[in-house]
């Protein structure tokens, strides 16, 4: 595909049907998404990160309608549908379906950024009925959500036990700056002692039916409040082992990044509705695991921005203070009880 040419036809009000006032570019490592007035449209890369690989456009065409498919499950208005983009035979670039498509695009409806969960907390705007809105809503969602025996598979000990100790492998080289080595070794020790001495934490787990196909990627930034709806985007489509799991570790997720940003009685209250709401009481079992688990998956992602040559000072200070934070709540979970 040529990208070049794609973003300068889809920057374009007229290339729309609805025709905005304006069109924005958001630019990521794995998508274009452009917002067209009321209306958002995202187009994968043809990109391949071992992890993930949308190189061909059939993948690209699959992935999207995973991504449909999947989302519709916690925010089933936003999602609309996967519309294709067409040239024609001037070489122009249409939105449309025909035989000639040679992109694929994602088309939801646009959600009002000052509603996001995120950005209600940095303006100190959230409310203990809004957290338990959420509760509720992703009670009401996992609830619906079977827990058969595919999913089932990706909760035993092994499989839990390989992605742990991943994140440690994979972090090993930081220890000695934004985490330092007995911290590190603290944290390391304790993840693998917990799983080590609760092999049925995990069994049990898998046999009240907690292991399901949820979200993966649970967190302020994807979470927007409405007066009318709670809507829950970016579940993560590319890799089930990332998305596949025990609820509990999506709810500590949430409850994690409520602790990042200063607000452990809104992850206590969100915590408390949603077992309120689910029933799901042996959560509380695993969720202290769940926590630094996910704080370490954070710590990660952000110190790998660390290798990253292109990275200005600033940025680089930034992200190893980021990391750091998230090493440390995460030895602040294993080293106090509360």
């Amino acid at each position: 595909m040529n990208y070049p040419k794609l973003v300068e036809s889809m920057m374009k009000p007229e290339f729309y049907p609805h025709r905005p006032d304006t069109v924005e570019l958001i630019q990521t490592h794995i998508s274009f998404i452009f917002i067209a007035g009321d209306l958002v449209y995202k187009v994968k890369k043809a990109v391949d990160f071992g992890f993930l690989d949308f190189t061909t456009l059939e993948k690209r065409k699959y992935y999207c309608d995973k991504e449909i498919l999947l989302n519709r499950r916690f925010a089933p208005d936003v999602y609309n549908d996967v519309v294709g983009i067409v040239e024609d035979k001037e070489g122009n670039l249409l939105l449309g379906n025909g035989d000639s498509i040679v992109e694929y695009a994602v088309e939801m409806k646009k959600i009002p950024e000052e509603r996001m969960l995120y950005r209600l907390m940095d303006a100190g705007k959230v409310t203990e009925d809004d957290v338990k809105r959420v509760g509720k809503h992703l009670a009401r969602v996992y609830g619906n959500i079977p827990s058969d025996e595919k999913a089932k598979a990706f909760g035993t000990f092994d499989v839990i036990s390989t992605n742990v100790i991943e994140n440690f492998d994979q972090t090993k080289k930081y220890a000695g700056g934004p985490v330092s080595e007995e911290a590190f070794n603290t944290l390391e020790s304790w993840s693998r002692s917990f799983m080590d001495k609760n092999p049925f934490l995990f069994d049990m787990r898998i046999g009240q039916g907690c292991i399901k196909d949820c979200h993966g990627d649970l967190h302020l930034q994807h979470i927007c409040i409405e007066d009318d709806a709670i809507s829950v985007f970016d579940c993560i489509e590319f890799n089930e082992r990332f998305r596949f799991g025990d609820v509990a570790s999506d709810v500590a997720f949430l409850s994690m990044d409520f602790d990042f940003n200063g607000r452990s009685d809104l992850g206590d209250l969100f915590v408390n509705t949603y077992i309120d709401e689910s029933g799901d009481a042996t959560l509380r079992d695993v969720l202290q695991f769940y926590k630094v688990y996910r704080a370490m998956v954070r710590a990660k992602v952000t110190s790998f921005m660390l290798d990253d040559d292109g990275l200005g000072d600033v940025s680089r200070h930034e992200a190893f203070q980021k990391a750091k934070q998230y090493y440390d709540l995460a030895y602040r979970y294993v080293t106090n009880e509360n």
